[in-house]
C-alpha cells in the first residue's frame, strides 16, 4: 500500500520517502510538497508490510542496532525493490528511523545499476543483515543528504556519523546536518538544506 502525490505536469522523475517504525504511509507524506513544492516529481509514501507491537507498520522487527531481524527485513526489502524498480527515473529516495535503515539497504544492496540517483537518510543507520552486502564502489559525486538529532535518544547520532564518513570515504558527494534535537525526530530546521537538495538531484534531468 502507497500514497501517490502526483506531478504538477509531466514528471522529472520519483521522489520516494519511506516512514519510520510503528508509522504509515501518512506519515512522510507531507515531505513531499515540503521537499518539492513545485511539484516536479512525482511522491510515493509506501507502508510498511509489517504490523508489529506497540502498534503501526513496521519494515522489520527489531533486532538491535544495526541489525534488523533479517526474517521481517528481507520481506520488505524485496516488496519495495519492486516497487522502486516500477518507478520513473531519477528516483530520489529517503527515509526516516527505520526507513533510512531500508533506503541505505535498498541504494547500495542492489549494485550501482540500481542506485538511486540522489539519498535522503534522516536518523537512521546502516543496516547489517545477514546476506546483505553494501557497496560503496563507484559513489563518486553521487548526492547524499544525511541528518540526525545530537542528542537523539532512541538512534544514537554517532550512526549517522559514522555513514557520513564511510560514504565521504567512498567519495561521495555528502551534505550532513547534525542539529541540537532532542529526541527522535526530523528537525523542521533542515528542510529548506533538503529541498534544496532535492531540486539540485533533479537537475540532470531537467
Amino acid at each position: 500500500m502507497a500514497l501517490e502525490r502526483p506531478a504538477a505536469g509531466e514528471p522529472e522523475g520519483t521522489l520516494v520517502l519511506l516512514h519510520g517504525r510503528g508509522a504509515d504511509e501518512h506519515d512522510l507524506h507531507p515531505l513531499l510538497d515540503a521537499l518539492d513544492p513545485e511539484r516536479r516529481l512525482h511522491g510515493v509514501t509506501p507502508r510498511a508490510p509489517h504490523a508489529l507491537p506497540p502498534g503501526g507498520a513496521h519494515w522489520y522487527r527489531l533486532g538491535g542496532i544495526p541489525t534488523p531481524d533479517p526474517a521481517t527485513f528481507w520481506p520488505s526489502f524485496e516488496v519495495l525493490a519492486e516497487l522502486l524498480d516500477a518507478q520513473r527515473p531519477p528516483l530520489i529516495l529517503g527515509g526516516f528511523s527505520q526507513g533510512t535503515a531500508m533506503t541505505w539497504a535498498l541504494s547500495l544492496g542492489r549494485g550501482p545499476a540500481k542506485r538511486p540517483q540522489a539519498v535522503i537518510a534522516l536518523s537512521g543507520f546502516m543496516p547489517n543483515v545477514d546476506g546483505l552486502d553494501l557497496d560503496v564502489s563507484d559513489l563518486d559525486g553521487w548526492p547524499a543528504t544525511i541528518a540526525h538529532g545530537a542528542l537523539d535518544n532512541v538512534i544514537p547520532v554517532h550512526w549517522s556519523r559514522a555513514a557520513r564518513d564511510l560514504m565521504v570515504a567512498a567519495g561521495a558527494d555528502v551534505a550532513y546536518h547534525e542539529s541540537p534535537l532532542l529526541g527522535h525526530s526530523i528537525d523542521p530546521q533542515i528542510i529548506p538544506a533538503l529541498r534544496g537538495f532535492v531540486a539540485q538531484a533533479v537537475e540532470p534531468a531537467a
